[in-house]
């Protein structure tokens, strides 16, 4: 049986990709995860092979999913980079990415750092990180954050408030207040107030 020419091959990987994250979406907007990958692969139609060689692990897919909000949050925190306050830029970063993960698991999955110390970041990851740096580095300069704090110090406190405050993503207080307890944390205590 002769090999399918290549560009028909990539054609099927290319539409297999998407109707595998359009039916792990669909999913997801019912109970806010996706399914399980054997579930996908069924509730799809294909093999559990294609599912697992587009998604290796349930992280994997998470982190597809979450491409799109990914791509607003890096916007965001641009803007965040470029606001003349250096204050109001830090909390703008800061809140971006503590919501974009409330709102999206994926986000979360982006950030973590996989179990591989020697694995490079996703490129998503990678855009944040530095628009990260960059508005830590100001706000550092500026004494509004402590002068120790790096961005993987922030990613981690961010990863893990997000975790806390998930199940309470629902109550507008209580993530305002975690929020500002981490802000309040990350201050100087010799810079500005």
């Amino acid at each position: 049986m002769p090999a399918d020419p290549p560009s028909t091959t990539r054609a099927d990987v290319v539409r297999n990709r998407a109707l595998l994250l359009g039916v792990a979406a669909a999913a997801r907007g019912r109970d806010g995860r996706p399914p399980a990958l054997k579930q996908l692969a069924a509730d799809a139609g294909v093999g559990v092979g294609t599912v697992y060689r587009h998604f290796p692990t349930p992280d994997d897919l998470l982190r597809a999913l979450a491409a799109e909000s990914m791509v607003r949050l890096v916007a965001e925190c641009r803007a965040a980079a470029a606001d003349e306050d250096v204050a109001a830029g830090w909390e703008r970063l800061v809140t971006s990415v503590l919501h974009g993960q409330l709102h999206d698991d994926g986000v979360t999955a982006v950030l973590c750092t996989p179990d591989d110390p020697c694995a490079a970041p996703s490129p998503q990851a990678a855009e944040l990180g530095a628009a990260v740096a960059e508005v830590l580095g100001r706000a550092r300069a500026a004494g509004v954050v402590r002068p120790e704090v790096t961005p993987d110090d922030i990613r981690r406190y961010l990863v893990g408030l997000a975790s806390a405050l998930r199940p309470l993503t629902g109550d507008e207080a209580a993530v305002a207040r975690g929020l500002r307890v981490l802000l309040d944390g990350l201050r100087d205590p010799a810079g500005r107030p």
